[in-house]
């Protein structure tokens, strides 16, 4: 049986940055030469091995202004400002690409950030971390507190993520909205950090997930 690209690219037993999981399948859900806004791009990483690997015309969004000097440092295109004002000002299907990787629930207004990615974007990638995985389940019913783990790495009163998401909750957004879900990807993280792609029950199993998404041809543009 042929592996999926996923699974040719990652060695499942090496322990990998929760931000870097998906980056292998990015690149195979990118275009040679497409136009790409990475939201939240960090110190670019994604970007820089997108432009070597396929020739991608960049650009990216970055509110830490030493992560930005880090990008331009290492010649990549990126604007230092916030997400959800600064896409407001590309013009619709502006790029091939979008993508908001461990960003949409750090920020005040997801559902308008992804609405703006989609109005820009052809396509949308969005990775977060699943909070219906079992590990959390148990931790919160038998220790009473939230998880701090290599997907979720901070406290309560110092993570970035101001919301929670669980695979079932995106899922129904994206039906209620006329959202597209072109490819999906499940994976578990475990303590020593090697990774385990699930294939059932990823509400329960997964613990980092990836959406990539369009709109809905001939139906109203996310109504409701």
């Amino acid at each position: 049986m042929k592996q999926s690209t996923l699974q040719q690219n990652i060695d499942w037993s090496k322990s990998i940055d929760r931000d870097r999981v998906f980056d292998p399948l990015i690149c195979q859900l990118t275009g040679p030469g497409d136009r790409v806004l990475d939201l939240g791009c960090g110190k670019g990483d994604l970007l820089l091995r997108l432009k070597r690997e396929k020739g991608i015309r960049e650009l990216g969004i970055e509110l830490d202004s030493e992560y930005a000097a880090d990008c331009l440092a290492g010649g990549l295109n990126v604007i230092q400002g916030d997400l959800e004002e600064n896409i407001i000002d590309f013009d619709d299907d502006s790029f091939d690409l979008v993508i908001l990787n461990q960003v949409m629930l750090s920020v005040p207004n997801p559902l308008e950030l992804l609405k703006n990615g989609l109005r820009v974007g052809k396509r949308v990638v969005i990775t977060f971390p699943n909070f219906a995985h079992w590990r959390i389940r148990l931790q919160i019913m038998f220790r009473g507190r939230l998880p701090v783990n290599r997907n979720l790495p901070y406290e309560w009163y110092e993570t970035p993520n101001i919301r929670l998401a669980t695979v079932d909750d995106f899922i129904n957004l994206c039906r209620s909205r006329h959202i597209k879900i072109n490819r999906k990807k499940f994976v578990s993280q475990g303590g020593n950090g090697g990774l385990k792609e699930i294939l059932l029950w990823p509400n329960l199993r997964s613990s980092l997930v990836l959406f990539c998404l369009s709109r809905e041809m001939n139906s109203d543009f996310l109504p409701g």
